[in-house]
């Protein structure tokens, strides 16, 4: 994962740097598009690969206080572009997975004194089970009753969606909802897939579960338009959470896609590497020749354009587990437009 995010963001991350802080602005858009972003821990050294430093949290907060910015709550934002209906420009939503207790001793504290609003997505199973390390549903109660969280799902284990049988999935699904009915008296319709591991037929129970959203843990945009149950969010983490990252992310515009192959993301060793390609869409089409895109471990990836079509040209299969793509270009007003993946390989 920490070469997959250095080689696609360290290509352009100086560049990125010298915008923002010319505080280079575009002309208002017509905002059809939002940043989500993602965190976990809160002040844990010991687990850097999901904890954010406290100093860098309260920079984010400080600068999402800047007038730019809007934060709205994730099912406001998410509602409002399926029902094709504008957002302020640079709007953010703050998503929080796991539930670990961290999350109330740190972070809701800051967030409730900033007036920002966040959704958690919960794991039962811990929660439940009274681990140390987690909040208890007495506090998921609080943060619920006070207005500003949004509680989402992680399913009950947090198992491996991608890789579990439907059978397996329903019956996890279905224990983490009666759970949530009983602890909070309703079940949530937003749904976050633990590892950001996602298939089509993790969609496919997920929406028999009531689900009507879901996110991943790939980097991107959400906009109208897009697949509203693999969503991207970007990830903030100690080694990749700097503030120039954040502000990054935070102004970042999406590449609006279609027509997207693979379909189902995840791969075989019948169709590894896949062949990998999608159709571009709206006003990124005209700066396709600017795109760039970074598998894990190759590189920059081989491209070639068809018009607005791009096939991504990848020289040797994943391994198995989690394999991101980022594909990136720089916008006329300085902002970068992304688009990102996530594939998953089960092992043999």
């Amino acid at each position: 994962m920490k070469h997959l995010l250095r080689t696609g963001f360290l290509a352009f991350a100086a560049v990125a740097s010298a915008v923002v802080a010319t505080g280079a602005r575009a002309p208002a858009l017509a905002a059809d598009s939002a940043v989500v972003v993602m965190y976990h821990r809160f002040g844990e050294d010991a687990h850097p690969s999901t904890n954010i430093r406290f100093d860098q949290f309260d920079a984010h907060i400080a600068e999402l206080a800047n007038p730019q910015y809007t934060v709205l709550p994730i099912p406001e934002i998410v509602a409002r572009l399926k029902a094709g209906e504008t957002l302020p420009d640079r709007t953010v939503g703050i998503s929080i997975d796991d539930a670990f207790l961290s999350v109330y001793r740190e972070a809701w504290p800051r967030l409730k004194k900033a007036g920002l609003p966040f959704t958690l997505f919960v794991a039962t199973e811990p929660v439940t089970r009274g681990s140390s390390d987690y909040m208890s549903w007495d506090q998921i109660r609080e943060l619920a009753k006070a207005g500003g969280v949004t509680i989402g799902s992680q399913t009950h284990a947090h198992l491996h969606m991608a890789s579990s049988t439907a059978e397996q999935n329903k019956a996890d699904l279905d224990r983490s909802n009666e759970i949530f009915l009983r602890e909070l008296g309703t079940v949530p319709n937003i749904i976050a897939y633990p590892y950001g591991e996602y298939s089509l037929a993790v969609r496919d129970v997920s929406k028999a579960a009531g689900f009507t959203v879901g996110f991943g843990q790939h980097s991107g945009v959400l906009y109208t338009g897009a697949d509203m149950f693999y969503l991207p969010r970007f990830a903030m983490n100690e080694n990749f959470g700097d503030l120039g990252r954040f502000k990054l992310a935070a102004n970042a515009l999406p590449i609006r896609v279609k027509e997207v192959s693979p379909a189902d993301p995840l791969l075989s060793s019948a169709n590894n590497p896949p062949i990998f390609g999608f159709t571009v869409t709206g006003d990124a089409v005209e700066r396709l020749s600017r795109l760039t895109c970074y598998p894990p471990n190759q590189g920059q990836a081989r491209l070639e354009r068809l018009g607005p079509r791009v096939e991504v040209r990848l020289d040797s299969a994943f391994p198995a587990g989690r394999a991101r793509i980022n594909c990136t270009m720089l916008s006329p007003a300085g902002r970068w437009r992304w688009y990102g993946l996530q594939f998953f390989i089960p092992r043999s």
